[in-house]
């Protein structure tokens, strides 16, 4: 996780959702599940926060889709940005493409990668794991 003290911040394309995490940030996996590819077109790269560190700006233009029984994704009805997955847990995951920069954020590993698309590979040396990590 980065910094106790360190505020993160981010926002969808249009700008219509914003949010900060004020606390820490996990470092990112890569999820190459069917859910995900077909959510953003390819795999997300996604960090976790504690939803009590998590405080969201969003006038009424976040949508939530309940993708499965346990989980759900929001994304903004406006431009349509895939931005948090949760699943009513302590945590809530924030897809790292919408964090501002710098993140200080790396890269730890990958999950569910027997459901990856056959059109690249995962070639680098990080963990990969057939589902959820850890």
């Amino acid at each position: 996780m980065t910094d106790e003290s360190k505020v993160s911040s981010g926002h969808c394309l249009c700008g219509a959702v914003r949010y900060e995490v004020a606390g820490p940030l996990t470092d990112v996996h890569a999820c190459h599940c069917g859910q995900c590819r077909r959510q953003s077109g390819h795999f997300v790269v996604a960090a976790s926060a504690r939803r009590a560190d998590f405080t969201l700006n969003e006038n009424g233009a976040l949508k939530w889709f309940r993708s499965s029984d346990v989980a759900e994704r929001g994304f903004c009805s406006e431009c349509g940005s895939a931005l948090f997955w949760r699943d009513g847990g302590d945590e809530i995951s924030i897809n790292a493409g919408s964090l501002d920069q710098p993140t200080g954020l790396k890269l730890e590993s990958h999950i569910f990668v027997a459901d990856k698309a056959d059109y690249y590979e995962i070639d680098d040396d990080l963990p990969k794991h057939q589902g959820f990590a850890g």
